[in-house]
């Protein structure tokens, strides 16, 4: 069994002070291995927003001013806090999101990345020279921090997305106000400690929990907020970016996905089958860039099936603490009722569920590994992003009918393909509308490859170069 740390009272960081409850509303945070209360998260009130929004102008107007190479410090020195406070850390997550705790330990291994890598292109925001028409004009193009930034992050990478958001933000010299999801909220605290402590003045980053509508209405209608960067579901990410754009505010949208995996006739069913499991149900499924519909020839269907099917049926569910856990629970009672749903309308319509397909009966937030076959297109499961382990396996014939069927949804935010052809993978590259392709791969993001959706996945780039630059914009000097 790894180690439980004591969890932590919570509160809200504004202003450089940590604040607890002090008669504000609080909301419960449930371990969801087994139902039990861990503690209580303080909600921001107005006067809290209003104090964060006052906070991050001025935070903004000392942070832009430090140099880069200061900037850059800060930023290391938080991957350093993280990496020593990595164990404490990753409990919280195993605590709070029931992620095992294997995963939850590469997950702040990822985080204190983001920050090292926003750390070393810190000093290389790079602007132009533009050649002059006539002599003696200099024309150049600057790159400035486009000012405070309102940041939201859910709760299913608890450590990856405040990180991701935070280290883009503060190497580009923005202030930030972040409001991190209710349920996994120590996990978000100890990014911000981790950065505070690294020597970040005060005002720079604010934490806020409470009321995401009141919240985020009151952040995107200040004058203070220049930008949004937004990481959730396409209905909610909609309502942000029209938010967003009332303001005439820059706005970064990560949202949903529902990843198609393209199985072509040359590759190894078995092998990849394997590795498809093991990338399905990892975070129980609770990832964006979650591969869950699987399109394989029909000439390889039924070995990949039989083997994907027994690999599933073989995963160890249990507590995340445990050693053998390869899957821990589903996040909330939301996930459950969700997985229970997809289950009613398959059975409604006839369809065959292989394994898997109901809760187990034991405290706790645990739903069965599930995979259905032949499933139909007009099913909910074919539709609507899962987000919980179920994955959806279909024959395909035709290279033409597989890129059909991987751009048949509105989403765009990753899709796989295996094959050992390289014409084929060239192809499949070309041809499927995700913002990232992963050939013979299933690592859809790193610190340093840009990572954004099109269509109803969202706008814009978070990761690599892209993502600081996200939070800069361009100012043109002519000069004679």
């Amino acid at each position: 069994m790894g180690e439980r740390h004591d969890y932590p009272e919570l509160g809200l960081l504004i202003d450089g002070h940590w604040i607890g409850g002090d008669g504000r509303s609080t909301r419960p945070v449930v371990d969801p291995a087994n139902e039990a209360v861990l503690g209580s998260v303080p909600e921001a009130c107005d006067e809290d927003v209003a104090l964060a929004l006052d906070a991050a102008g001025r935070g903004f107007e000392t942070w832009r001013a430090v140099a880069p190479t200061e900037r850059a410090r800060v930023l290391r020195g938080a991957a350093g806090a993280l990496r020593e406070r990595r164990e404490r850390i990753a409990s919280l997550i195993t605590r709070e999101l029931g992620k095992p705790l294997r995963e939850a330990q590469r997950e702040v291994e990822t985080a204190a990345e983001l920050f090292e890598w926003a750390a070393e292109e810190t000093r290389r925001l790079y602007g132009r020279l533009i050649p002059a028409r006539t002599p003696g004009t200099q024309q150049l193009a600057l790159l400035e921090p486009f000012g405070p930034v309102a940041a939201f992050s859910g709760w299913n990478a608890p450590a990856i997305t405040p990180a991701r958001k935070i280290s883009g933000a503060l190497a580009a010299g923005c202030s930030v106000v972040i409001k991190p999801s209710e349920e996994t909220p120590a996990v978000a605290l100890e990014i911000a400690r981790a950065v505070q402590d690294a020597g970040l003045p005060a005002g720079v980053l604010n934490m806020l929990f409470g009321d995401p509508g009141r919240i985020s209405r009151q952040l995107l209608e200040s004058p203070v907020t220049k930008m949004v960067t937004f990481t959730g579901s396409t209905e909610i990410g909609r309502q942000i970016g029209e938010l967003a754009a009332r303001g005439m505010k820059r706005a970064t949208l990560e949202l949903g996905g529902h990843a198609p995996v393209l199985v072509f006739a040359d590759a190894d069913p078995e092998k990849v089958a394997h590795a498809a499991v093991a990338s399905k149900y990892r975070n129980a499924g609770q990832v964006c860039t979650s591969p869950t519909r699987f399109h394989v020839h029909e000439s390889i269907v039924a070995q990949f099936t039989a083997a994907f099917i027994e690999a599933a049926r073989n995963l160890k569910l249990g507590d995340g603490f445990a050693a053998d856990t390869q899957m821990g629970p589903v996040a909330n009672e939301r996930r459950l009722a969700a997985m229970a749903g997809f289950m009613e309308d398959a059975r409604q319509r006839g369809m065959r569920i292989a394994t898997g397909g109901s809760r187990l009966d034991r405290p706790g937030y645990f739903w069965q590994p599930t995979v259905m076959t032949d499933f139909h297109d007009d099913c909910r499961a074919a539709n609507v992003e899962p987000f919980g382990p179920l994955a959806l396996i279909k024959p395909f014939a035709t290279f033409d009918e597989a890129i059909a069927q991987a751009n048949r949804l509105p989403f765009g935010l990753t899709a796989y393909a295996f094959t050992g052809s390289l014409a084929i993978a060239r192809a499949a590259a070309e041809a499927i509308d995700s913002g990232v392709v992963c050939i013979n791969e299933w690592t859809a993001s790193l610190p340093e490859t840009p990572f954004g959706g099109v269509r109803d996945s969202g706008l814009g780039s978070e990761g690599g170069i892209e993502g600081v630059q996200a939070f800069m914009r361009v100012k043109c000097v002519r000069q004679s």
